[in-house]
């Protein structure tokens, strides 16, 4: 379970081969005892919540990255290492 990016205490992974439960792109956002699952690149909630202000800054970086994480989605469902991305800043 690779982390890709943190920033403002939320920690963004992709799971390897993790495309049976949900069957869509998506990733793991997690913040303190919270975790969310979002798909990509719309950043709609699949499962799970954390707090409002949290999630403005989640989508607003899936905008920013869209393209990287859709590539790092295909690496991982092949069993790959995905690159890290840029943090929000």
């Amino acid at each position: 379970m690779p982390a890709i990016s943190m920033f403002y205490g939320l920690i963004i992974y992709m799971y390897f081969m993790d495309n049976k439960q949900h069957k869509l792109p998506h990733i793991h956002v997690k913040f303190q005892d919270e975790e969310i699952v979002l798909s990509i690149p719309e950043g709609a909630v699949l499962s799970g919540s954390i707090p409002e202000a949290k999630m403005k800054l989640i989508q607003a970086w899936i905008e920013l990255h869209k393209d990287e994480l859709v590539a790092d989605w295909e690496l991982v469902v092949s069993g790959q290492q995905p690159y890290k991305i840029d943090p929000l800043r």
